[in-house]
């Protein structure tokens, strides 16, 4: 019953490399790879994509932002994460 009210994501075709890769990744974790890929996806799903950063960017008023301030705060924004 615990996952009767979670979404369930079911990947098929994906390549024996990769599973094995990220059976691999989730051992060294200390996790199931059920655990390991609901972690990365969580982290996918959080991150904010370059058009989301780009656009936050767009729409700031008292002047354009340069390209080392923009790369600068997309860093303190993750930081705060």
């Amino acid at each position: 019953m615990h996952t009767a009210s979670m979404p369930n994501v079911l990947i098929r075709d994906l390549p024996a490399d990769v599973h094995a890769r990220l059976q691999q990744r989730a051992e060294a974790a200390g996790q199931s790879l059920q655990q390991y890929l609901t972690g990365e996806l969580s982290r996918i799903a959080h991150t904010p994509t370059l058009p989301d950063v780009l656009a936050r960017i767009e729409q700031r008023s008292g002047g354009r932002v340069g390209f080392d301030d923009a790369v600068d705060d997309l860093a303190e924004e993750r930081a705060t994460r």
